[in-house]
């Protein structure tokens, strides 16, 4: 998604435009899942040289599309999707999740069974975006 704001200073001039851009990211090496957005102001140095700066939580970031780095495990090998991907997918995942058991009443002959954490895997996040032959 993408939209022309204005312009805004960083301290480093005026930007011409600033352009809000959002990516969802999912790591290829751990299955983390992440999105963010990003200001991207367009500015001419005193050249008159065109230049862009990512700005994301307020900061100034490297470009996200040059080298991605997962904020869990700090692999490359990082997927970019278009924004709500992951969010998409985790809504979906929760939904798919199975419910767990009710616990037996006290004094009742069946025995009770440990809960098990779900371990996230890259799959969970792309599962619902794959296409069925057909």
């Amino acid at each position: 998604m993408s939209e022309i704001a204005g312009q805004t200073d960083l301290g480093s001039g005026v930007a011409d435009a600033v352009v809000h851009e959002s990516y969802s990211f999912a790591c290829m090496r751990c299955g983390h899942g992440w999105e963010q957005a990003y200001e991207i102001e367009h500015h001419r140095d005193a050249d008159g040289t065109e230049f862009v700066l990512y700005v994301a939580d307020g900061e100034i970031v490297p470009s996200p599309l040059s080298r991605p780095t997962c904020l869990k495990c700090d692999g490359h090998l990082v997927r970019i999707m278009a924004a709500g991907r992951v969010s998409s997918a985790q809504r979906h995942a929760r939904r798919a999740a199975p419910r767990p058991a009710p616990r037996p009443a006290p004094g009742s002959a069946q025995p009770a069974q440990p809960a098990r954490d779900h371990h996230w895997h890259l799959s969970d996040l792309l599962h619902p975006f794959h296409r069925s032959a057909g």
